[in-house]
Protein backbone atom coordinates (compact mmCIF):
# COMPACT_ATOMS: atom_id res chain seq x y z
CA UNK A 1 0.00 0.00 0.00
CA UNK A 2 1.25 3.52 -0.71
CA UNK A 3 1.90 4.44 2.89
CA UNK A 4 2.66 8.06 2.09
CA UNK A 5 -0.94 8.89 1.27
CA UNK A 6 -2.17 7.17 4.41
CA UNK A 7 0.26 8.98 6.68
CA UNK A 8 0.11 12.46 5.18
CA UNK A 9 -3.21 13.68 6.48
CA UNK A 10 -4.78 15.71 9.27
CA UNK A 11 -8.18 15.42 10.93
CA UNK A 12 -9.88 18.34 12.69
CA UNK A 13 -13.19 18.41 14.50
CA UNK A 14 -15.57 20.97 15.96
CA UNK A 15 -18.63 20.25 18.13
CA UNK A 16 -20.89 19.33 15.21
CA UNK A 17 -18.55 18.53 12.30
CA UNK A 18 -15.24 16.93 11.46
CA UNK A 19 -13.00 17.26 8.45
CA UNK A 20 -9.95 15.53 7.08
CA UNK A 21 -7.40 16.57 4.47
CA UNK A 22 -5.09 13.97 2.93
CA UNK A 23 -2.21 14.71 0.57
CA UNK A 24 -1.55 12.12 -2.11
CA UNK A 25 1.98 11.22 -3.28
CA UNK A 26 1.42 13.36 -6.40
CA UNK A 27 0.80 16.41 -4.20
CA UNK A 28 -2.96 16.55 -4.76
CA UNK A 29 -5.04 17.18 -1.64
CA UNK A 30 -8.27 15.30 -0.92
CA UNK A 31 -10.74 16.66 1.65
CA UNK A 32 -13.78 15.21 3.32
CA UNK A 33 -16.18 16.44 5.99
CA UNK A 34 -19.17 15.01 7.84
CA UNK A 35 -21.67 16.21 10.39
CA UNK A 36 -21.11 15.17 13.98
CA UNK A 37 -23.61 14.63 16.76
CA UNK A 38 -22.57 15.32 20.34
CA UNK A 39 -23.67 12.41 22.56
CA UNK A 40 -24.48 14.79 25.44
CA UNK A 41 -27.05 16.61 23.29
CA UNK A 42 -29.01 13.36 22.87
CA UNK A 43 -28.42 11.98 26.35
CA UNK A 44 -27.88 14.56 29.09
CA UNK A 45 -26.19 12.05 31.38
CA UNK A 46 -23.35 11.72 28.86
CA UNK A 47 -22.44 15.32 29.67
CA UNK A 48 -21.93 14.62 33.37
CA UNK A 49 -18.40 15.02 34.78
CA UNK A 50 -16.27 11.86 34.41
CA UNK A 51 -18.85 10.33 32.04
CA UNK A 52 -18.24 13.01 29.40
CA UNK A 53 -14.56 12.11 29.34
CA UNK A 54 -15.34 8.49 28.50
CA UNK A 55 -17.85 9.43 25.77
CA UNK A 56 -15.43 11.99 24.30
CA UNK A 57 -12.67 9.38 24.21
CA UNK A 58 -14.96 6.86 22.54
CA UNK A 59 -16.04 9.39 19.93
CA UNK A 60 -12.44 10.45 19.27
CA UNK A 61 -11.40 6.82 18.71
CA UNK A 62 -14.31 6.28 16.32
CA UNK A 63 -13.45 9.38 14.31
CA UNK A 64 -9.79 8.43 14.27
CA UNK A 65 -10.52 5.11 12.62
CA UNK A 66 -12.99 6.69 10.20
CA UNK A 67 -10.23 9.11 9.23
CA UNK A 68 -7.87 6.15 8.83
CA UNK A 69 -10.43 4.46 6.58
CA UNK A 70 -10.72 7.58 4.41
CA UNK A 71 -6.95 8.05 4.06
CA UNK A 72 -6.36 4.34 3.40
CA UNK A 73 -8.97 4.37 0.65
CA UNK A 74 -7.32 7.46 -0.83
CA UNK A 75 -4.04 5.55 -0.97
CA UNK A 76 -5.71 2.48 -2.49
CA UNK A 77 -7.45 4.64 -5.08
CA UNK A 78 -4.10 6.12 -6.12
CA UNK A 79 -2.51 2.68 -6.43
CA UNK A 80 -5.46 1.19 -8.31
CA UNK A 81 -6.10 4.05 -10.72
CA UNK A 82 -5.52 1.69 -13.68
CA UNK A 83 -7.76 -1.02 -12.20
CA UNK A 84 -11.44 -1.22 -13.20
CA UNK A 85 -13.59 0.37 -10.49
CA UNK A 86 -15.58 -2.80 -9.81
CA UNK A 87 -12.31 -4.66 -9.10
CA UNK A 88 -10.77 -2.06 -6.80
CA UNK A 89 -10.16 -2.94 -3.16
CA UNK A 90 -11.54 -0.84 -0.31
CA UNK A 91 -10.56 -0.45 3.35
CA UNK A 92 -13.89 -1.63 4.74
CA UNK A 93 -15.57 -1.01 8.06
CA UNK A 94 -14.82 -4.51 9.34
CA UNK A 95 -11.09 -3.95 8.73
CA UNK A 96 -11.35 -0.76 10.80
CA UNK A 97 -13.09 -2.78 13.54
CA UNK A 98 -10.26 -5.33 13.48
CA UNK A 99 -7.79 -2.45 13.80
CA UNK A 100 -9.66 -1.14 16.84
CA UNK A 101 -9.66 -4.61 18.45
CA UNK A 102 -5.94 -5.11 17.80
CA UNK A 103 -5.09 -1.63 19.12
CA UNK A 104 -7.17 -2.14 22.25
CA UNK A 105 -5.65 -5.57 22.80
CA UNK A 106 -2.15 -4.15 22.41
CA UNK A 107 -2.89 -1.36 24.89
CA UNK A 108 -4.27 -3.75 27.51
CA UNK A 109 -1.45 -6.25 27.03
CA UNK A 110 1.36 -3.69 27.03
CA UNK A 111 0.17 -1.24 29.66
CA UNK A 112 -2.08 -3.32 31.93
CA UNK A 113 -1.10 -6.99 31.75
CA UNK A 114 2.68 -6.73 31.37
CA UNK A 115 3.33 -4.14 34.14
CA UNK A 116 1.07 -6.00 36.60
CA UNK A 117 2.69 -9.33 35.71
CA UNK A 118 6.16 -7.86 36.33
CA UNK A 119 4.97 -6.26 39.57
CA UNK A 120 3.50 -9.57 40.78
CA UNK A 121 6.80 -11.35 40.11
CA UNK A 122 8.76 -8.64 41.91
CA UNK A 123 6.44 -8.93 44.93
CA UNK A 124 7.35 -12.61 45.20
CA UNK A 125 11.06 -11.78 45.09
CA UNK A 126 10.87 -8.74 47.37
CA UNK A 127 8.14 -9.22 50.04
CA UNK A 128 8.60 -5.63 51.25
CA UNK A 129 6.92 -4.49 48.03
CA UNK A 130 3.83 -6.56 48.76
CA UNK A 131 1.71 -3.64 49.95
CA UNK A 132 -0.93 -1.76 48.04
CA UNK A 133 1.26 1.37 48.04
CA UNK A 134 4.42 -0.42 46.98
CA UNK A 135 2.71 -2.51 44.32
CA UNK A 136 0.80 0.50 42.95
CA UNK A 137 3.98 2.57 42.67
CA UNK A 138 6.07 -0.15 41.01
CA UNK A 139 3.24 -1.02 38.63
CA UNK A 140 2.94 2.64 37.63
CA UNK A 141 6.67 3.16 37.14
CA UNK A 142 6.91 0.06 34.92
CA UNK A 143 3.89 1.18 32.90
CA UNK A 144 5.24 4.68 32.28
CA UNK A 145 8.70 3.31 31.45
CA UNK A 146 7.25 0.96 28.82
CA UNK A 147 5.20 3.81 27.38
CA UNK A 148 8.21 6.13 27.09
CA UNK A 149 10.38 3.42 25.52
CA UNK A 150 7.65 2.65 22.98
CA UNK A 151 7.14 6.32 22.06
CA UNK A 152 10.88 6.97 21.74
CA UNK A 153 11.51 3.83 19.69
CA UNK A 154 8.67 4.50 17.23
CA UNK A 155 9.77 8.14 16.85
CA UNK A 156 12.94 6.88 15.15
CA UNK A 157 10.91 5.40 12.29
CA UNK A 158 10.83 7.65 9.23
CA UNK A 159 7.09 7.29 8.56
CA UNK A 160 6.19 7.85 12.23
CA UNK A 161 8.34 10.98 12.30
CA UNK A 162 6.23 12.35 9.44
CA UNK A 163 3.12 11.52 11.47
CA UNK A 164 4.59 13.54 14.34
CA UNK A 165 5.27 16.43 11.93
CA UNK A 166 1.60 16.43 10.90
CA UNK A 167 0.73 16.25 14.61
CA UNK A 168 2.78 19.41 15.08
CA UNK A 169 0.98 21.03 12.13
CA UNK A 170 -2.35 20.22 13.76
CA UNK A 171 -1.36 21.86 17.04
CA UNK A 172 0.02 24.97 15.35
CA UNK A 173 -3.22 25.34 13.40
CA UNK A 174 -5.34 24.95 16.54
CA UNK A 175 -3.29 27.63 18.29
CA UNK A 176 -3.76 29.95 15.29
CA UNK A 177 -7.53 29.36 15.34
CA UNK A 178 -7.74 29.98 19.10
CA UNK A 179 -5.99 33.32 18.63
CA UNK A 180 -9.20 34.47 16.81
CA UNK A 181 -7.09 35.82 13.93
CA UNK A 182 -7.30 34.59 10.30
CA UNK A 183 -5.75 31.11 10.10
CA UNK A 184 -3.02 31.10 7.47
CA UNK A 185 0.04 28.91 7.03
CA UNK A 186 2.33 31.79 7.95
CA UNK A 187 0.29 32.65 11.05
CA UNK A 188 0.11 29.02 12.20
CA UNK A 189 3.85 28.52 11.78
CA UNK A 190 4.48 31.26 14.36
CA UNK A 191 3.16 29.02 17.17
CA UNK A 192 4.77 26.14 19.03
CA UNK A 193 3.76 22.51 18.60
CA UNK A 194 3.02 21.74 22.28
CA UNK A 195 -0.69 21.98 23.06
CA UNK A 196 -2.29 21.16 26.46
CA UNK A 197 -5.35 19.44 24.93
CA UNK A 198 -3.49 16.65 23.21
CA UNK A 199 -3.88 12.87 23.09
CA UNK A 200 -0.28 12.49 24.25
CA UNK A 201 -0.96 14.60 27.33
CA UNK A 202 -4.14 12.65 27.94
CA UNK A 203 -2.34 9.27 27.87
CA UNK A 204 0.41 10.49 30.18
CA UNK A 205 -2.16 11.92 32.60
CA UNK A 206 -4.05 8.60 32.56
CA UNK A 207 -0.87 6.78 33.54
CA UNK A 208 0.01 9.22 36.31
CA UNK A 209 -3.51 9.30 37.77
CA UNK A 210 -3.76 5.50 37.73
CA UNK A 211 -0.95 5.21 40.29
CA UNK A 212 -2.76 6.77 43.30
CA UNK A 213 -6.10 5.27 42.21
CA UNK A 214 -4.74 1.70 42.21
CA UNK A 215 -3.18 2.37 45.62
CA UNK A 216 -6.69 2.78 47.05
CA UNK A 217 -7.43 -0.91 46.52
CA UNK A 218 -6.34 -3.56 49.07
CA UNK A 219 -3.78 -6.25 48.35
CA UNK A 220 -5.01 -8.77 45.79
CA UNK A 221 -3.80 -11.68 43.70
CA UNK A 222 -2.77 -11.42 40.06
CA UNK A 223 -6.15 -11.96 38.41
CA UNK A 224 -8.01 -9.74 40.88
CA UNK A 225 -5.50 -6.96 40.27
CA UNK A 226 -5.69 -7.38 36.51
CA UNK A 227 -9.49 -7.31 36.61
CA UNK A 228 -9.47 -4.10 38.65
CA UNK A 229 -7.12 -2.49 36.12
CA UNK A 230 -9.51 -3.28 33.29
CA UNK A 231 -12.67 -2.22 35.14
CA UNK A 232 -11.16 1.04 36.38
CA UNK A 233 -9.89 2.14 32.96
CA UNK A 234 -13.06 4.13 32.04
CA UNK A 235 -13.06 5.82 35.46
CA UNK A 236 -9.39 6.79 35.18
CA UNK A 237 -9.95 8.07 31.63
CA UNK A 238 -12.88 10.18 32.83
CA UNK A 239 -10.94 11.64 35.77
CA UNK A 240 -7.96 12.41 33.50
CA UNK A 241 -10.23 14.22 31.05
CA UNK A 242 -11.61 16.42 33.84
CA UNK A 243 -8.10 17.25 35.05
CA UNK A 244 -6.92 18.26 31.58
CA UNK A 245 -10.11 20.28 31.03
CA UNK A 246 -9.66 22.11 34.33
CA UNK A 247 -5.93 22.64 33.81
CA UNK A 248 -6.50 24.21 30.37
CA UNK A 249 -8.62 26.90 32.06
CA UNK A 250 -6.51 27.32 35.21
CA UNK A 251 -2.89 27.35 34.10
CA UNK A 252 -1.55 28.21 37.57
CA UNK A 253 -3.40 25.46 39.45
CA UNK A 254 -1.94 22.32 41.00
CA UNK A 255 -3.82 20.24 38.44
CA UNK A 256 -1.99 22.08 35.66
CA UNK A 257 1.26 20.65 37.06
CA UNK A 258 -0.07 17.14 36.44
CA UNK A 259 -0.36 17.90 32.72
CA UNK A 260 3.25 19.16 32.40
CA UNK A 261 4.75 15.69 31.73
CA UNK A 262 2.39 15.33 28.78
CA UNK A 263 3.61 18.66 27.38
CA UNK A 264 7.23 17.56 27.84
CA UNK A 265 6.47 14.31 26.02
CA UNK A 266 5.18 16.29 23.05
CA UNK A 267 8.80 17.19 22.36
CA UNK A 268 8.87 13.68 20.89
CA UNK A 269 5.32 13.22 19.57
CA UNK A 270 5.18 16.58 17.77
CA UNK A 271 7.84 17.82 15.36
CA UNK A 272 8.22 21.07 13.40
CA UNK A 273 6.12 20.75 10.24
CA UNK A 274 6.74 22.05 6.73
CA UNK A 275 4.48 24.67 5.15
CA UNK A 276 2.85 21.95 3.03
CA UNK A 277 1.95 20.01 6.17
CA UNK A 278 0.50 23.07 7.86
CA UNK A 279 -1.47 23.82 4.69
CA UNK A 280 -3.02 20.36 5.00
CA UNK A 281 -4.01 21.06 8.62
CA UNK A 282 -5.50 24.45 7.73
CA UNK A 283 -7.50 22.83 4.92
CA UNK A 284 -8.89 20.20 7.31
CA UNK A 285 -9.85 22.93 9.80
CA UNK A 286 -11.57 25.02 7.11
CA UNK A 287 -13.42 21.93 5.92
CA UNK A 288 -14.80 21.18 9.41
CA UNK A 289 -15.59 24.80 10.23
CA UNK A 290 -17.44 25.45 6.98
CA UNK A 291 -19.72 22.52 7.72
CA UNK A 292 -20.07 23.63 11.36
CA UNK A 293 -21.22 27.04 10.16
CA UNK A 294 -23.73 25.48 7.75
CA UNK A 295 -25.17 23.44 10.62
CA UNK A 296 -25.59 26.58 12.70
CA UNK A 297 -23.03 25.63 15.33
CA UNK A 298 -20.55 27.78 17.17
CA UNK A 299 -17.13 27.97 15.53
CA UNK A 300 -15.03 26.41 18.27
CA UNK A 301 -12.81 23.36 18.34
CA UNK A 302 -14.11 20.46 20.43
Amino acid sequence: MGGQAVLEGVMMRSPHAWGIAVRKPNGEMMVHSEGLERPSEKHKWMGWPIVRGVTTLGQAMTLGFRALQFSANAALEEEQKDTPKEEQMKFSGWLAAVNIAISLGFFIGMYKLLPWLATTQLKHSYPAMDTRFGAGLVDGVIRITLFLIFIYATSKMKDIRRVFEYHGAEHKTVFAFESREPVTVEHAQSYETYHPRCGTSFLMTVMLISIPIYMLFPRMNFWQGFGVRILMLPVIAGVSYEIIRFAARHQQSLFAMLTKPGLWLQRITTQPPSDDQVECAVKALDCAMDLEKERGGELVLA
